[in-house]
């Protein structure tokens, strides 16, 4: 593992899928855990089709406007996703196992 100058590990830097530049390889770290019964219901579907910890995703491209849909790259498979659907995913930059 990695240390910064002070001698500890470096704080992961997260953020919301949706929040992800085009084009840059990420690193899922989980999905939200909502209290709304239909966030849930869509959780357990993002889950399904592969957004789990550890996975490679990056986003390859974006509507115009507002970057809606964003068609995002989740091992073969791309899939068109809301904001609202990738701002649940929450990712860290860079991903080791891509391509």
């Amino acid at each position: 593992m990695r240390t910064n100058d002070f001698g500890t590990a470096p704080a992961t830097v997260a953020l919301s899928l949706d929040q992800l530049p085009n084009n840059q390889w990420a690193t899922v770290l989980d999905v939200a855990r909502p209290t709304d019964a239909d966030d849930r219901e869509l959780v357990l579907r993002l889950t399904e089709i592969g957004f789990v910890p550890g996975e490679a995703v990056r986003i390859v491209a974006s509507g115009i406007p507002g970057r809606e849909p964003l068609a995002v790259r989740l091992g073969h498979t791309t899939f068109a996703l809301r904001r609202h659907e990738a701002a649940l995913i929450h990712v860290t930059p860079g991903a080791a196992n891509h391509g």
